[in-house]
């Protein structure tokens, strides 16, 4: 007689950078039951001309989903990367970590490039070359009061993870996403922190997705009114390698897009690529769950639409995304199209006038209307997934059959056909809470209720979370042509 294995209770804590969101996960060898408890805004500050995080607000609206969740056998915590919290040598938080779209990284890259030419920078870190990385605000802090009183450095997901626990640290996946990892070593590369003057103390010790953190902290098992000890566990902290873990994919020839605010393009390899063709093309080499890479390149994504629909609603447009997506799907296709990367996109801001501008750059007509932006914006996302998707299989030698969109971007009906359009390729959406579901997998796994490698927790996925498929659809030349005007 066989023995069912029982689930298991989690809560996966998913920081994005416009919410956060508390989901309570049963999870066992055929079950996978997400139930979302708690969801907050999450609101930057400008505070002396530097934007930064409310790291309290966030703390708070976390600590009010897990009260609202109840008894669990483990918490989970992932976020986005690069940014950071410095801790005094009492462990308090020195300053709100600054927020990666903040200007104070201008000019920084160039710095640091002249003593770390960009060749060698690549060879040691295979990260791609982002103007917000950590390395640069690190350098950019260096001549900080905060910077020299620190003792310790969190990066967020951690962070949040030690005021939970009392226990410092740096969940692998997460510190990929800093350009302080030596891609070659899977250690922290001190010998480049060294010679760019940033003190290789500060960064705590690493550890393995799966690994326990620790358990509560009594103050808090208080707050969240738990009596008994709840563990904390490393998750892909980094909220793509946890949406990774949940693609359905069911085998290895896919290509993903976690598709949010950024659109994350890629494939999963096994060892990364380092050659001077993959640092030219700007993509990156992070890790995922299981000693993966997470072989991809970051695209703006759709923050173009969250933007846009802000500065309209500012401007007092009353206009709402569903209608206007219905609308530009009733427009031509390539009326104009942008590089979805113009560095112009990525601070706050009027982001259609910036697209307009964009596209007098490039000799093409301006949007007309909020549909017309709209409709620039979902046929360039698609262009530029297209772009990533077939330059991906170049430089790694991965072939690809399929592509599976995941996250909130796989709501976008019109966005998921025109990316199976522009790449030729079918692709599977969904399910748009990946993220949190690849967080609970990984905590189930550590508490030996959910499958032991990958291929079994997205078969479990696949299973159990619907799934749309949509089939490439027109003349594939339309796309390459319209490629060629971005030149």
């Amino acid at each position: 007689m066989s023995t069912r294995v029982p689930a298991v209770t989690v809560a996966a804590v998913d920081l994005g950078a416009a919410s956060g969101r508390v989901v309570r996960a049963r999870v066992g060898p055929e079950t996978l039951e997400l139930d979302e408890v708690g969801r907050f805004d999450n609101v930057p500050v400008r505070v002396g001309g530097t934007l930064h995080w409310d790291a309290l607000r966030i703390f708070r609206g976390m600590l009010d989903g897990l009260r609202t969740a109840g008894p669990v056998d483990s918490i989970g915590v992932d976020s986005w990367g690069v940014d950071y919290g410095l801790l005094d040598a009492d462990g308090q938080l020195l300053a709100n970590p600054v927020h990666y779209r903040d200007r104070r990284t201008d000019g920084i890259p160039q710095q640091v490039l002249a003593k770390v030419p960009a060749a060698e920078l690549y060879a040691i870190t295979g990260l791609q070359q982002q103007p917000f990385n950590t390395l640069f605000q690190l350098v950019a802090a260096r001549d900080s009061a905060a910077f020299a009183a620190a003792e310790t450095l969190q990066l967020i997901p951690d962070l949040i993870s030690y005021w939970l626990t009392g226990m410092v640290g740096a969940e692998r996946t997460n510190a990929s996403t800093t350009q302080l990892l030596d891609a070659r070593t899977g250690d922290w590369a001190r010998d480049l922190m060294t010679r760019l003057d940033i003190r290789t103390a500060l960064l705590p010790a690493l550890r393995e997705p799966g690994s326990p953190v620790g358990d509560l902290l009594p103050e808090v098992a208080a707050q969240l009114g738990l009596a008994e000890p709840t563990q904390v566990t490393a998750v892909g902290s980094h909220d793509t390698a946890s949406a990774v873990v949940g693609v359905p994919a069911a085998d290895d020839r896919f290509a993903y897009i976690s598709c949010g605010t950024w659109s994350l393009a890629g494939v999963e390899l096994r060892r990364p690529v380092l050659t001077e063709a993959s640092r030219a093309a700007n993509f990156t080499n992070e890790v995922g769950v299981d000693g993966t890479i997470r072989y991809l390149r970051n695209i703006m994504g759709l923050w173009l639409l969250q933007e846009s629909l802000r500065t309209w609603g500012e401007a007092g447009q009353q206009v709402a995304l569903d209608a206007l997506l219905h609308e530009a799907a009733r427009l031509p296709s390539f009326g104009s199209v942008v590089d979805a990367n113009d560095p112009s996109f990525l601070p706050m801001g009027d982001m259609p006038a910036r697209i307009a501008a964009a596209c007098r750059r490039l000799g093409q007509p301006e949007p007309e209307s909020p549909a017309h932006t709209v409709r620039c914006i979902v046929d360039s996302l698609a262009l530029a997934h297209r772009r990533a998707v077939e330059d991906a299989q170049r430089l790694s030698g991965q072939d690809v059959d399929i592509v599976h969109i995941v996250g909130g971007g796989a709501r976008n009906e019109l966005l998921c056909q025109l990316t199976a359009d522009a790449c030729g390729l079918p692709v599977e959406a969904g399910p748009h809470e990946a993220t949190a579901i690849g967080n609970a997998l990984v905590q189930a796994r550590a508490l030996g209720r959910s499958g032991e490698d990958l291929a079994t927790m997205r078969a479990l996925v696949r299973a159990a979370q619907p799934i749309r498929r949509y089939e490439p659809a027109g003349d594939p030349r339309a796309w390459a042509g319209a490629l060629a005007r971005l030149g």
